[in-house]
């Protein structure tokens, strides 16, 4: 019977004491760590990154409190095994006298059927539930559940925690075995904070030692494998889209530039970005330099064209510009109030004036009567004219900035609305 465990399984905590990392949480005097000590139960869910210990937790808070732990995975599990599970609460509660705590890993996979299954349980204390996330629960949970839960947020470790469990698993697991202190920094940095695999990666070095000593060519094959942590649709993914657009916003290049490699380092799609950036270009940037948007266009061709590592090159050269222009978010905001009351005021109807006249018909209703044609009037300006619905008076939604391009936009606009207020006098 094979009874082998991964060198991660094998090194989990016994208590509180083994556990490294997360001190804002189980640091002495914290809350978490004084409910675990206790053997309080109360209903939580983990979110955080692979690898920080969401699960190891969840058996240390059932050891301390005595409880049964009931473990499912919201990927293989569905309602028929919530059930299972909370028939074996009850039973347990009833028979032994014992709560149970049953942790579902990856509850964010539940659909909100499956999540409303065991909430009359956690209502009724039949179970305690712990979940364990790693996107964010505000959107992928319901509320329902959320308000009978707690969140812990769980960090991914510094590089001195994965350091220690390395060390320790050295001491424990392979004694005779040497590791230089760079051989360790370089698994460390490859597991980028996940714990579990920092040990992966140990113990696939271990199998490849010869006279107690790793080569360091083959311990710089095993970890060259090592992605940094990214996923296209998880919460990471999302933070680094953002920490690259409010870069930019802020006019730093090298932070921007930054972002943008950390996500092609991660494998993210460069035509993802390219569709961000000219996003960036009108939000951000807007009439106050125009060109941003045409460069943006002009990068995400060049990597349709092209692709790598040209288009990537280009997509950077549209960042930094962006990032060092002038910047101006008031095509943004004029086109959000704008939607606004296009939604409010419904289905107004276009003034005659400004409706097209192409048949005898049309004209004979007094379409298109009265229209001023710009090109007639003086300075090609028709002073005074209204190009607003009837029941919804002029509106000013555009307040051009006084940086780059448009303080020359607002120039023209102010003088514009000169020439209205004497074409009324």
């Amino acid at each position: 019977m094979n009874t082998y465990q991964p060198l991660a399984a094998r090194l989990r905590p016994k208590n509180i004491d083994e556990f490294v990392g997360q001190e804002h949480l189980l640091g002495e005097g914290k809350p978490l760590r004084l409910a675990i000590q206790s053997g309080t139960l109360h209903s939580m869910i983990f979110w955080g990154p692979p690898g920080t210990g969401k699960t190891t937790l969840a058996r240390l808070i059932a050891n301390h409190a005595n409880a049964n732990f009931d473990s499912l995975s919201a990927v293989f599990s569905g309602v028929k095994d919530i059930r299972e599970s909370i028939a074996r609460a009850q039973q347990n509660k009833s028979q032994f006298k014992q709560e149970t705590i049953l942790f579902i890993d990856e509850v964010h996979r539940f659909n909100n059927a499956q999540q409303d299954a065991f909430l009359p349980f956690v209502e009724d204390g039949t179970i305690t539930f712990i979940g364990a996330t790693t996107e964010n629960p505000s959107f992928e949970l319901n509320n329902a559940l959320l308000s009978r839960a707690r969140v812990y947020l769980l960090k991914r470790h510094i590089e001195e925690d994965i350091l220690i469990i390395l060390r320790k698993a050295l001491a424990k697991e392979f004694p005779r075995f040497k590791f230089t202190p760079t051989q360790l920094q370089w698994i460390t940095t490859a597991a980028d904070g996940d714990a579990r695999q920092a040990l992966t990666l140990l113990e696939i070095a271990t199998d490849l030692v010869k006279d107690n000593t790793i080569e360091d060519k083959i311990l710089t094959d095993i970890v060259s494998g090592s992605i940094r942590r990214f996923d296209k649709q998880g919460e990471i993914f999302y933070d680094l889209i953002s920490a690259l657009h409010k870069s930019v916003r802020g006019s730093n290049p090298d932070a921007s530039l930054y972002w943008f490699s950390r996500m092609i380092d991660g494998g993210c799609d460069p035509l993802f970005i390219a569709r961000r950036v000219v996003r960036m270009a009108s939000e951000d940037i807007g009439n106050a330099d125009p060109r941003a948007l045409t460069l943006a266009l002009d990068a995400w061709d060049v990597q349709e064209r092209l692709g790598s590592p040209e288009g990537e090159l280009a997509i950077a050269q549209a960042i930094i510009y962006m990032a060092c222009a002038a910047k101006s978010n008031a095509v943004y905001t004029a086109y959000s109030n704008a939607l606004a009351d296009a939604k409010k005021y419904g289905t107004l109807e276009v003034p005659l004036h400004l409706r097209n006249a192409p048949t005898k018909l049309m004209k004979e209703l007094n379409y298109s009567k009265g229209y001023r044609y710009a090109h007639d009037e003086p300075e090609a300006y028709a002073a005074g004219e209204n190009y607003f619905p009837e029941n919804l008076p002029p509106t000013q939604y555009y307040y051009p900035t006084s940086r780059g391009l448009e303080s020359k936009i607002q120039e023209k606009l102010t003088y514009l609305k000169k020439l209205d207020r004497q074409s009324k006098a």
